[in-house]
C-alpha cells in the first residue's frame, strides 16, 4: 500500500505539469512499474493529446507486460482524435490498473474500468481520490456544473488598495511578485479582463517566463459596450495569441467587422445588472469552449462582480509592504456588502513571501455549485 501511494503521488506531481495546457482535456498523470522499478511516466501533452497513458507506456516499451499502472484519472474508453486509453493498456499487457478517481464524462464514468476488469485486468480505483479531484477541479466543473473554476487575481497595499487617485498601479508588487503572476497565468487555459483594464493598462496578458509560454492561453475581455481599442495590443496580437472578447447582443455588424479582420472571436452573453455582462452566463461560455480554469486579472469593478455573484472558487492575493489610504481605489468597488453574514468568505490554503511582498492564497468555503 505505502508503495502504491508513493507511486500515486509521482503520478499526481506528472499532472501537474499538463495544467493550464491540455484543455478541454484533463491533466493526467501516469506511472508504470514493473517488479518494484519504474518503466514508464507519461502526463498529457500540450492540447490535450496524446494522453498520459500513452506516453507512458511509449517510454516504457515492451518492460511494460506486467507491469501496474497508477493513473491519476480513468483511462478513456471512447474513439475521439485517438484510440481509448484502456485498450493501449490492454495491447501493452499491464497487469493492474490503479485509478485515482473515475472520469466524469459521460463517454466516460466507469465505462473504461469495465473494460479494463473485463480484459482480466486487476483495476483498484479511489487512492489519492481527493488529491486527483483537487487537481483537475476545473475539468469536473465544467463537465458537472457547466462552469470553469475561477481564480481571482489582485494585487494591492496593505490596506486592499490596487491604484491611487489618479489611477496610478504600476507597480504596486516587485519583480519577484511579478513573475509569480506569469507562473499563476501558464496553468490556467484563459485570462479574463474587463474592458476597463485594457484601457486603462493596454496589457498583452502573456506568460513572459521562458520555458513556459507552451500552448497559448485564450486572453478573455468582458466588454459589453465594446470600448476596446483596436488599436489595444491584445487585438494586434490576436493572430498569434487567442483573444475573445465577450459582449452584449445587438452591436451592428460594422462595429464587429474590424475586430474579425484582427482575428478576434466575438461571442455574446446576455446583459447583467448595471448594463454590464451576465458574468455566470460569460464562464458558461467560456466552459463551452472547452476553458476549465480561468484566471481573472480585472480591475475593482470586475473583482466586485465575480465576488458579488459568487463565481470566485479562488483568490491569489498579492499584498505590497505599503499603503495607500482611503484616497486609493479599491480592490473590489461597488461589492455592496450590507450585512457580515452576505459578505463573500475564503480560508487560507498557502502563504508564501515573494521579495518584500507576499502572497496569499484562498479558497472558497462554500462548496462550489
Amino acid at each position: 500500500m505505502s508503495d502504491d501511494l508513493h507511486h500515486m503521488r509521482a503520478a499526481l506531481a506528472l499532472a501537474r505539469r499538463g495544467l493550464g495546457n491540455t484543455w478541454p482535456n484533463p491533466a493526467v498523470g501516469c506511472v508504470l512499474v514493473r517488479d518494484g522499478r519504474v518503466v514508464g511516466r507519461g502526463w498529457t501533452q500540450p492540447g490535450g493529446r496524446p494522453h498520459a497513458e500513452t506516453e507512458a507506456l511509449r517510454r516504457a516499451g515492451s518492460r511494460a507486460r506486467g507491469a501496474t499502472a497508477y493513473v491519476t484519472l480513468e483511462p478513456c474508453s471512447h474513439h475521439g482524435r485517438t484510440p481509448p486509453c484502456c485498450d493501449a493498456l490492454e495491447a501493452a499487457g499491464v497487469a493492474r490498473v490503479v485509478v485515482a478517481m473515475r472520469d466524469p464524462d459521460p463517454r466516460v464514468d466507469g465505462r473504461g474500468l469495465a473494460r479494463l476488469r473485463a480484459a482480466g485486468i486487476v483495476v483498484e480505483e479511489g487512492l489519492c481520490a481527493e488529491e486527483a479531484r483537487a487537481l483537475n477541479a476545473g475539468f469536473f466543473r465544467r463537465i458537472e456544473a457547466g462552469l470553469p473554476v475561477l481564480t481571482l487575481k489582485l494585487a494591492s497595499t496593505l490596506d486592499g488598495r490596487i491604484a491611487t487617485a489618479a489611477g496610478e498601479s504600476r507597480w504596486i508588487t516587485g519583480p519577484a511578485a511579478r513573475r509569480a503572476v506569469h507562473a499563476l497565468r501558464a496553468r490556467h487555459d484563459a485570462i479574463l479582463v474587463g474592458s476597463g483594464t485594457v484601457l486603462a493598462d493596454d496589457p498583452d496578458l502573456t506568460c513572459r517566463i521562458p520555458g513556459m509560454e507552451r500552448v497559448p492561453m485564450l486572453r478573455v475581455v468582458a466588454d459589453a459596450r465594446l470600448r476596446t481599442p483596436l488599436s489595444a495590443r491584445l487585438v494586434a496580437t490576436a493572430r498569434a495569441t487567442p483573444t475573445c472578447i465577450v459582449t452584449v447582443p445587438g452591436h451592428p455588424p460594422a462595429a464587429l467587422a474590424p475586430f474579425f479582420a484582427a482575428g478576434v472571436a466575438v461571442q455574446t452573453a446576455p446583459a447583467g445588472e448595471g448594463g454590464g455582462l451576465d458574468l455566470r452566463a460569460l464562464l458558461a461560455a467560456l466552459a463551452q469552449r472547452g476553458v476549465t480554469r480561468v484566471l481573472a486579472e480585472g480591475g475593482a469593478g470586475l473583482a466586485a462582480g465575480l465576488l458579488r455573484a459568487g463565481l470566485v472558487d479562488r483568490l491569489a492575493w498579492f499584498h505590497a509592504p505599503g499603503v495607500l489610504g482611503a484616497e486609493g481605489l479599491p480592490a473590489a468597488e461597488g461589492l455592496r456588502v450590507g450585512a457580515l453574514a452576505a459578505m463573500p468568505r475564503f480560508r487560507r490554503v498557502a502563504l508564501a513571501p515573494l521579495g518584500a511582498d507576499v502572497l496569499t492564497e484562498f479558497e472558497r468555503i462554500e462548496e462550489m455549485p
